[in-house]
């Protein structure tokens, strides 16, 4: 890769409105009008927003162009009804990781901590989202926290998630994101010997040319962050001062 570039991969949950006050994580819900007016800036500056697959050659240094990868964790049919217009409205392509044991059931992984219950994509809803463009990624069989498996349990959430996606979309899935940003070394080199060709993290930060493929940092988006904040993390450093050491 050369170096000196510096690629925002936005990170989003849920795209619709905010569960009441009092349930846990409700930063991780962004508003239909909230993700539009991001795109819509994103626009005016001249980015195109791009799925992890189309952002490969400019994080390999084979393209150079203003580009923002775009990735929405678990699944949640709020992407597919109110995230995919808005993204095909800018001509914009985008990465969602799927829980593929979960398909059209809900994100029960956090009934634990009280989260507000959310629909997930069906087999349908996907096929929607890719034949309009998009991109779908593995977040494993079960939103599963690898570091509390066993290795071969951890291969199986990889292998087999890639498996059943690919049957039922008939298109190749190279792209995985670690469910709660839990991973170590040893799932790192996993990763490539499956068959995927990055994975992305919740460690902050831009892309840039030190980073590893599977390791990507990320730049979050949650319901607090307002139109100075969401330039600021595009344009300048702001998330490249909070990278993990």
């Amino acid at each position: 890769m050369t170096s000196g570039y510096s690629i925002p991969i936005l990170t989003y949950h849920h795209t619709e409105q905010a569960p009441p006050k009092g349930f846990p994580m409700r930063s991780l819900w962004v508003s239909p009008s909230s993700f539009s007016t991001q795109m819509h800036w994103l626009s005016l500056l001249g980015y195109r927003g791009l799925s992890m697959s189309d952002l490969m050659p400019y994080l390999q240094g084979e393209k150079k162009g203003k580009v923002v990868g775009i990735t929405l964790d678990d699944g949640y049919q709020s992407n597919v009804i109110q995230a995919l217009p808005i993204l095909k409205n800018h001509g914009f392509s985008a990465t969602c990781y799927v829980v593929s044991g979960r398909l059209g059931q809900h994100n029960e992984w956090d009934s634990a901590i009280g989260m507000a219950k959310a629909a997930l994509m069906s087999g349908e809803d996907m096929r929607t989202w890719v034949d309009a463009g998009m991109e779908v990624g593995s977040h494993t069989c079960s939103h599963a926290d690898l570091n509390l498996l066993s290795y071969e349990e951890a291969r199986h959430e990889m292998l087999q998630s890639k498996s059943d996606l690919e049957n039922l979309l008939q298109k190749s899935v190279t792209q995985f994101c670690y469910p709660y940003g839990h991973f170590s070394h040893e799932h790192e080199a996993m990763v490539s010997q499956v068959g995927y060709k990055a994975a992305t993290t919740t460690h902050r930060g831009r892309a840039c040319s030190t980073d590893r493929m599977t390791a990507l940092p990320r730049v979050p988006v949650v319901r607090s962050t307002y139109s100075i904040q969401f330039l600021l993390k595009i344009l300048t450093g702001y998330e490249d001062s909070k990278r993990s050491p």
